[in-house]
């Protein structure tokens, strides 16, 4: 009986251990893990050659909000612009976002889904950047953002300009470098057909906000089938070339400078005596009573004589 049971507590003791994996797998590949990153969309953030600092600042806001973007030594303006396809093939993003300096004076900016379309070039105007204007709000960096969009984003054109800036700007959920919280929003208004973009920390779960930066504001020129280019989709009648308007300005200013030649060459020609005045006017000239009856009575007397 003794031995019966020994047997059983051995068999007890083998089934309460646990069994443990083997010392050498089949393959070298890791263990599978759980994919909660889903959305691996990531974002090319990057500008031409003959940004002003200001517009670099820019572009260095936008990455710092945006965790999921990339950067990119900048494109020299003789090189083809769909050859940012290629580059965002590279670096591995569906999205881009391309600042493109004209004449030093004018900022335009390409958003675009690559490799497919569609894109869109904006007029970039009223840049402040977040170093500029030293406001008092601020954010963790890597939150998320909450998308706030006006209601003027329902026509056909808009709701194409607001998928884009929505798949752009909102960060993918579970990201390396994001944080699992938001703490700040981004505010797209529609104002006299123009974008107006800000940024604003949430203070309170009562709606208090506060602006951290940067402000700037997009005017919509064109949208395109493919990206950085094809068939226009859509154009903004609207929407007056830089050029042209500093065009009109100096005309308006020539136009100034012309009268002011023409009053000249007018005070040139007048006569000296030009307020000679009517001869009729004299009838109207009525004296005092005083010098009237002295004057009657002078008249009466050569009469008599």
């Amino acid at each position: 009986m003794a031995k019966k049971r020994k047997a059983n507590a051995v068999e007890e003791e083998t089934e309460t251990k646990p069994k443990l994996p083997p010392l050498v797998r089949d393959s070298d590949a890791p263990p599978p893990k759980k994919k909660k990153w889903i959305n691996r969309q990531r974002v090319l953030i990057f500008g031409s050659r003959g940004l002003s600092f200001r517009e670099r600042h820019l572009m260095q806001d936008l990455r710092a909000v945006m965790p999921h973007s990339k950067g990119e030594s900048k494109k020299e303006k003789k090189d083809d612009i769909k050859i940012i396809n290629e580059m965002c093939e590279m670096k591995n993003c569906s999205k881009c976002i391309y600042f493109e300096n004209r004449k030093k004076r004018d900022l335009y900016m390409w958003v675009s889904n690559v490799p497919q379309g569609p894109s869109v070039k904006f007029l970039v105007l009223n840049v402040h950047t977040m170093l500029e204007l030293k406001l008092t709000g601020n954010c963790l960096k890597g939150s998320r953002p909450l998308l706030s969009f006006d209601i003027g984003f329902d026509e056909p054109h808009w709701q194409v300009i607001k998928e884009l800036l929505v798949q752009v700007f909102s960060t993918p959920n579970h990201h390396p470098k994001s944080q699992p919280f938001h703490d700040h929003v981004m505010s797209f208004s529609i104002l006299d057909n123009k974008i107006w973009v800000r940024n604003y920390e949430v203070l309170a779960m009562d709606g208090k906000l506060a602006e951290i930066g940067p402000r700037f504001v997009l005017d919509p020129i064109k949208i395109f089938e493919d990206s950085f280019g094809g068939a226009t989709l859509w154009e903004n009648k609207d929407f007056v070339n830089p050029n042209t308007y500093r065009r009109n300005l100096r005309s308006q200013d020539s136009v100034k400078y012309l009268n002011k030649l023409n009053q000249l060459e007018i005070q040139k020609v007048r006569p000296v005596h030009d307020h000679i005045g009517d001869p009729t006017n004299e009838i109207f000239m009525t004296k005092p009573p005083e010098e009237a009856e002295g004057e009657e009575k002078q008249l009466f007397v050569r009469k008599r004589k």
